[in-house]
C-alpha cells in the first residue's frame, strides 16, 4: 500500500516526466528517495521537492486516491501483478495507471493497436471498423486512443463483435475527450478497459497525446496504421512501436491521396503490408475463425460487378443490400487485391482478371 501511494506520489509530482521517475527508481527504494528530495535535485524540481517537503505531495495523493475511488476508477501501480506486462517492459513505464474497467491477465501478446488519421476518410474508417471487428472476433485486444476518425471505428468495430477494446486516454478519465465519444467511452469501459496515466482533472492538452501514443504502443504486440498524413500523430505511435521492439503494419493507400503519405512512408521502411485481419493475426500468430478472414470478403460485391460497367456507391448497395460501411470497407478490400478499380465519380469496375 505505501509502495502504491508512494508511486502516485511520484505521478502528480509537478515537472516529472515518465522518464525521470525511471531514473528514480533505479536509485532504490522510492520511498528513501522521496524522504529525501534535495539529494535528488537533478530529478526532482524545485517544486516538486518543495511538495515533498512539507508533507503536501502524500496529502495529494490520499485525496487523488479518495477520489479516483469514488468515480469507481482504480489507480494501478507499476508494482502491482495485473499491470499490464508489456507495458511494464518499455524504456518509461507510467508510475500509476487510472483504469476504469476490467484488464486481463497476459494479454498483451493478442492485443492489437489499431491507429490513424482523425479526419479519415469513409473507405478508411471502414476498413479500421471491418478489420478491428474481425480481429476482435478471432480473441484479439483491440487497443486504440477514442480520438475521432480511425480510432473511433476500431473501438465500435471491436464491440460490434463482441469482443475487447482498451481505450487509452490522453486526458483524466473524468474528461473524456473528445465529448461526442462519451456513450462509446462508456461502452468500451463495460467490455474492456478505460486507461490514462494523467491525473484526473487533466484536460486534452497537445503535449499529452505523444504520452498517450507510446502507452498504446508499449501495450500491444503489434501497431497497425490505417491513414496516416505525413505529420499525422499515428505515426508517433508507429515510432514508439519500432522503439520497443512491437511489429509495425500498415494499411497501403493511393500515392496521390494525402491520407496514404503516412502509411506509404511506413510500408517503404519495413512496415508489413495489411490488407485485411488475416494479415495481421498471420503476422502475430492468430487463428482467424473459419468464417472470417479474406476468403468471405465480398464475394457478392464482385458477383454484383462487371468489367464493362462501372457502378456507383448506391447501385452497388442496391444490389448488394449492405450497408456503406460494410460495402466500403470491402471495396477497400478489394482496391487493394487489385480485383475492383475504382474510377472518377466516385465509380468502381470489377478488373477483368477478378
Amino acid at each position: 500500500m505505501n509502495e502504491s501511494i508512494d508511486l502516485l506520489m511520484l505521478a502528480l509530482l509537478p515537472g516529472v516526466a515518465p522518464r525521470a521517475a525511471r531514473d528514480l527508481l533505479a536509485r532504490g527504494p522510492l520511498g528513501d528517495s522521496l524522504a529525501r528530495p534535495d539529494e535528488h535535485g537533478d530529478l526532482l524540481p524545485g517544486p516538486a521537492r518543495a511538495l515533498l517537503r512539507g508533507g503536501e505531495a502524500r496529502r495529494r495523493a490520499e485525496a487523488e486516491g479518495r477520489r479516483a475511488r469514488g468515480l469507481g476508477i482504480r489507480v494501478l501501480a507499476l508494482g502491482e501483478a495485473d499491470y499490464p506486462e508489456r507495458l511494464r517492459e518499455v524504456y518509461a513505464p507510467p508510475p500509476v495507471l487510472y483504469v476504469r474497467g476490467r484488464l486481463v491477465p497476459d494479454e498483451g501478446g493478442r492485443s492489437v493497436a489499431v491507429v490513424g488519421a482523425r479526419a479519415a476518410s469513409a473507405p478508411g474508417r471502414a476498413l479500421a471498423r471491418t478489420l478491428s471487428h474481425d480481429l476482435a472476433a478471432a480473441g484479439a485486444t483491440i487497443v486504440s486512443g477514442l480520438a475521432r476518425g480511425i480510432d473511433t471505428e476500431a473501438h465500435r468495430g471491436a464491440l460490434a463483435a463482441g469482443g475487447r477494446t482498451v481505450a487509452v486516454l490522453g486526458s483524466g478519465l473524468d474528461r473524456v475527450y473528445p465529448p461526442e465519444n462519451e456513450e462509446l467511452a462508456a461502452g468500451v469501459g463495460r467490455d474492456g478497459a478505460l486507461v490514462s496515466e494523467f491525473a484526473l482533472g487533466t484536460p486534452p492538452r497537445p503535449e499529452n497525446f505523444p504520452r498517450r501514443n507510446r502507452v498504446i504502443a508499449g501495450w500491444c504486440r503489434a501497431v497497425v496504421v490505417v491513414e496516416a498524413g505525413e505529420k499525422s500523430g499515428a505515426l508517433s505511435t508507429a515510432r514508439a512501436a519500432l522503439d520497443e521492439g512491437r511489429d509495425v503494419m500498415a494499411v497501403p493507400g493511393h500515392p496521390t491521396q494525402p491520407l496514404a503519405a503516412g502509411t506509404n512512408a511506413l510500408l517503404r521502411d519495413g512496415a508489413t503490408l495489411v490488407r485485411s485481419a488475416a494479415d495481421v493475426a498471420q503476422e502475430i500468430g492468430l487463428v482467424m475463425p473459419v468464417t472470417e478472414g479474406r476468403a468471405r470478403i465480398a464475394d457478392d460485391v464482385l458477383e454484383a460487378m462487371r468489367p464493362d460497367t462501372p457502378l456507383s456507391l448506391e447501385e452497388l448497395q442496391t444490389r448488394c443490400g449492405r450497408s456503406l460501411p460494410d460495402l466500403l470497407a470491402r471495396l477497400a478490400v478489394l482496391e487493394m487485391d487489385a480485383r475492383v478499380r475504382r474510377l472518377p465519380g466516385p465509380l468502381f469496375v470489377r478488373e477483368l482478371s477478378a
